[in-house]
């Protein structure tokens, strides 16, 4: 007759489960926030120098990434820019969905047009971006201290 009880290594799973699912989706949300953002800010810093556009980060784009249908030097820009505005946008969880799904826009392009081979990497931005896209930025975020502050009540009163 087989042992009917529980191995020990499934019964600390049992009991590790439900503090698990006690972890706050807001500290979930704030980490992938802070975490996705800092990773796009010092891509950001390669890019500048100073205040402006660095030469390498130019030089790349003109001959590294070949982006199509876009401008080596509008790419440049837009890339230094997007990586510097969005993740400010992230740490204070203002436009956290917007600036979410722009930088997933972004990680699309990189994986697709400039580093297929990538996807590991870019598949764990996604999942940050995608966490914060769909369940939004916590409630330690200024999104949440507006909806707060001036609640939603329906979609209708929105249109």
């Amino acid at each position: 007759m087989p042992d009917l009880a529980p191995s020990l290594p499934r019964r600390l799973f049992c009991l590790g489960l439900p503090a698990f699912e006690r972890i706050p989706n807001d500290l979930i949300a704030l980490i992938a926030r802070f975490s996705i953002a800092a990773v796009f800010w010092q891509s950001g810093q390669t890019k500048v120098d100073g205040w402006m556009l660095s030469e390498n980060a130019l030089y790349l784009f003109e001959n590294e990434y070949k982006l199509p249908l876009i401008d080596p030097w509008l790419a440049a820009h837009l890339a230094a820019f997007a990586e510097h505005f969005f993740p400010v946008l992230l740490v204070i969880g203002l436009a956290s969905r917007l600036s979410a799904l722009a930088l997933l826009a972004m990680t699309l392009v990189i994986q697709i047009f400039v580093y297929p081979g990538a996807w590991p990497t870019h598949g764990t931005w996604a999942a940050c971006l995608l966490l914060i896209a769909a369940r939004g930025p916590g409630m330690v975020s200024l999104d949440a201290a507006l909806l707060r502050a001036f609640p939603v009540r329906t979609l209708k009163q929105l249109l």
